[in-house]
């Protein structure tokens, strides 16, 4: 029997059971859009519909959906050894696939922890972070800071350095003693900037106000996405996060990059840090580290981060840091991450988005003139097009737009009333037209 045929054979009769994440579950399940196969470049739904991917799924499909070579490697993977304890044992994968993830990150991030996604990738960075000062002898460091319109997922910790209002407020009081520096979106001074805007580097300059106000020697780390894209595309501006890394240097404080979404290509770059100059702590990493197949993600550091565990634990026998999943360094996500890695190699798709970029930029900043847009945005292989809200009504119109788009065969994601692009680095200049073209089309006719 095959499995994966049948269960898209399956016509729902009850979704009630399901508790969807970050979606509107009442409004999806009166007309839900059900996704049964996928190949390339191309979702299929439950009615036989080919949809164009224009998201890489979540921002992780960054080599295309269904890969055979990923496809065959979990296969294979699954049944040789389907499990191995993450404690006090290993398997070969995991160590072949932290070489490979560290060898192609910057300057000397040369150790990498292995979890299942990008919010236990964060809360295990900030973890490192507060312990790394610990084991220093600075103890007294437990501040974490985050910044404004932020977003670094789903777990208390990310929770806490996030700056997503409607992602905070339900929860009560999080971590004692986070703090955020200020966004950087300007639409006075930086709308429709291609790349990296002109304005807006002196606003780094906002950490040395925290730094004053509660004092270096209780801050252990700044986190922020080197481009911001759950908030809607947010690029940063020229020398800004030059200018966080000299603060952090100069007072001690640790700096994460958060590159859940930047990762494995998505800027024409191995990762964010590489493409735009500036080495962190540590960086955070999931979705394309293993093209979205299997989850995982991952915390990469430098060589001093690690050394100061190893340097002050007493003993061959002592456990270094108290953390981890029971899935961290799973067999099946280790081999997806290895296949995955292949593709990018083989197939040049870094070197291939950077090339693809400049087609890229052009064709969204075609959309400058269409109906409500008020800005287009772009670095690399992701582009933000921010729709004028509605009148008490935000994130109506985009929404709205999202719909339409699907109907028409095009899969986007939005945020608020910005539409982000972040197509799989396969994507073809031909299908670049036709997701612009279909925006274009699709603004004339909402409202």
């Amino acid at each position: 029997m095959n499995v994966a045929a049948s269960l898209a054979d399956l016509s729902p009769n009850n979704l009630e059971a399901y508790w969807m994440p970050f979606t509107a579950n009442r409004q999806f399940k009166s007309a839900p859009r059900l996704f049964v196969a996928a190949e390339g470049m191309f979702y299929k739904t439950r009615e036989g519909r080919e949809i164009l991917d224009a998201a890489s799924g979540l921002w992780c499909v960054n080599a295309g959906h269904c890969r055979k070579e990923i496809v065959e490697a979990v296969q294979a993977q699954v049944a040789t050894m389907d499990y191995s304890p993450a404690f006090q044992m290993g398997h070969p994968a995991a160590f072949e696939l932290a070489s490979r993830v560290s060898a192609i990150a910057p300057g000397d991030m040369d150790h990498v922890f292995f979890v299942n996604s990008g919010s236990e990738a964060v809360d295990t960075a900030l973890k490192i972070a507060v312990a790394y000062h610990g084991a220093n002898g600075q103890g007294g460091r437990f501040r974490l800071i985050g910044r404004e319109r932020g977003y670094h997922g789903v777990g208390f910790g990310g929770l806490s350095v996030g700056g997503i209002v409607a992602n905070r407020k339900a929860f009560g009081p999080l971590l004692n003693g986070s703090d955020h520096i200020c966004h950087t979106h300007n639409l006075a001074e930086n709308a429709f900037s291609r790349g990296q805007p002109e304005w807006g580097g002196h606003l780094a300059d906002d950490l040395e106000r925290l730094v004053a106000l509660h004092g270096a020697e209780t801050i252990a780390a700044v986190i922020v996405e080197p481009m911001a894209g759950s908030t809607g595309v947010l690029i940063p501006p020229k020398g800004y996060l030059q200018r966080l890394r000299e603060i952090c240097d100069k007072h001690g404080i640790l700096l994460i990059f958060d590159e859940v979404i930047t990762g494995f290509g998505r800027l024409g770059a191995s990762f964010a840090a590489e493409k735009l100059g500036v080495v962190p702590d540590m960086i955070t990493c999931a979705k394309g580290i293993t093209n979205g197949t299997v989850p995982m993600g991952a915390v990469i550091a430098r060589k001093h981060v690690y050394d100061a565990f190893m340097n002050a634990a007493v003993g061959d026998n002592t456990i270094e840091l108290f953390h981890g999943y029971t899935y961290s360094g799973h067999p099946l996500a280790c081999a997806a991450g290895l296949a995955t890695l292949d593709i990018y190699r083989d197939e040049r798709l870094f070197e291939r988005a950077d090339s693809l970029s400049g087609y890229f930029e052009d064709a969204v900043h075609s959309l400058k003139d269409a109906p409500y847009v008020i800005d287009v945005r772009n670095i690399g292989m992701v582009a933000g097009i921010e729709l004028e809200p509605r009148e008490g009504q935000p994130t109506a119109r985009a929404f709205d737009a999202f719909l339409e788009l699907y109907e028409r065969g095009i899969l986007v994601r939005t945020t608020g009333d910005i539409i982000a692009l972040s197509p799989p680095l396969i994507v073809e200049e031909t299908q670049i037209d036709r997701i612009v073209d279909t925006i274009r089309d699709v603004l004339k006719t909402i409202e």
